[in-house]
C-alpha cells in the first residue's frame, strides 16, 4: 500500500488503562476510502483500539498511549493537537443510537451550527438535507423535520446519528457495532449504507458478527488479548489466514 492511499498509520501502538496494558504493539496501515472491520471476542481490545483513533479514551482519566497514530502524517498525540478539530475529522457512530432529544433538524444543524460551518439559514438547510440525503433517511423524514428525532425507529435513529456526523464533512467514520441493537432489516440498511459512504469515506467498523465482516468490509483484523493478531484484505482473512488463530475464531472452534 502507498501512502497515498493511507489514511491512519499505527505504529508500535500501546495501550494501558492505568498499570493495565489493554493493547500490546499494534501496527496498522487504514486505507482511505475502505472499509476496515476489526473482530475478535469481546474484551479484547477492538472499542478501545477504535477510540484510540479519535482520542475519545481520553475522557477516561488514567490511561495512557506509547507509540504513533498518525492521520495524514499528522500524528495525533502530538501536544499540539486540536482535540476539537480531530474529532470533527474522525466522528464515531455508537452502539446504541444517540440522536440528542430534539427535532430531527436540530440534530444535524447541531455540528455544523457549533462549528460554522454556515453563515445563513438556506446553507444549513441545504447541508441538513444533503446528509439525511447521503444516510438514506430524507425520504423517511422530510416531511417531519420539526418531530422529535426520539419518535423514529431505532434503525432510523441510528441513520440520523450517521447523518449528524456527515454534516461536519468528516474524513473518516469510525462505527462501533452499529447495528448491534438492530433488527435484520435495519442492519441491511446500515450495511448498505456503509457501501455507499465508503466512495467518500475512510470507514473502521468494530462487529462481533463475522458474517457482516465478511459483506461490508475490503480489509478485516482480528484482535485478541490485546493484540493483532492478523490484519490483511477480508477475502484473505477469510479463505487463507495465515495464523491458527484467526482460522479458528473464524470457523467458531474458538472465541
Amino acid at each position: 500500500m502507498s501512502d497515498i492511499s493511507v489514511t491512519f498509520q499505527i505504529r508500535n501502538l500501546d495501550f494501558y488503562y492505568g498499570s493495565s496494558l489493554a493493547l500490546s504493539q499494534i501496527n496498522m496501515d487504514i486505507s482511505a476510502k475502505q472499509v476496515t472491520a476489526l473482530i475478535g471476542p469481546s474484551g479484547c481490545g477492538k472499542s478501545t483500539f477504535l477510540r484510540c483513533l479519535n482520542r475519545m479514551n481520553d475522557t477516561i482519566t488514567g490511561t495512557r498511549v506509547v507509540g504513533q497514530v498518525l492521520l495524514n502524517g499528522q500524528d495525533i498525540y502530538a501536544a499540539d493537537m486540536d482535540l476539537a478539530n480531530l474529532r470533527q475529522k474522525v466522528g464515531m457512530v455508537f452502539q446504541k443510537p444517540n440522536p440528542f432529544p430534539q427535532s430531527i433538524f436540530d440534530n444535524v444543524a447541531f455540528g455544523p451550527r457549533v462549528v460554522g460551518l454556515t453563515s445563513n439559514i438556506n446553507e444549513l438547510n441545504e447541508i441538513v438535507e444533503r446528509s439525511l440525503i447521503q444516510a438514506a433517511i430524507w425520504e423517511d423524514v422530510k416531511d417531519h423535520l420539526k418531530d422529535n428525532a426520539l419518535s423514529l425507529s431505532l434503525g432510523q435513529q441510528q441513520r440520523l446519528c450517521i447523518a449528524r456526523l456527515l454534516a461536519v464533512q468528516p474524513e473518516v467514520i469510525l462505527m462501533d457495532e452499529p447495528a448491534s441493537a438492530l433488527d435484520p432489516i435495519a442492519t441491511l440498511k446500515i450495511e448498505d449504507l456503509i457501501a455507499e459512504l465508503k466512495q467518500n469515506y475512510t470507514i473502521v467498523i468494530v462487529t462481533h458478527n463475522m458474517q457482516q465482516a465478511g459483506r461490508v468490509s475490503d480489509f478485516t483484523g482480528l484482535f485478541w488479548l490485546g493484540e493483532l493478531i492478523e490484519f490483511a484484505p477480508t477475502s484473505k482473512i477469510f479463505t487463507r489466514p495465515d495464523n491458527q488463530t484467526t482460522e479458528d475464531y473464524i470457523t467458531g472452534r474458538m472465541g
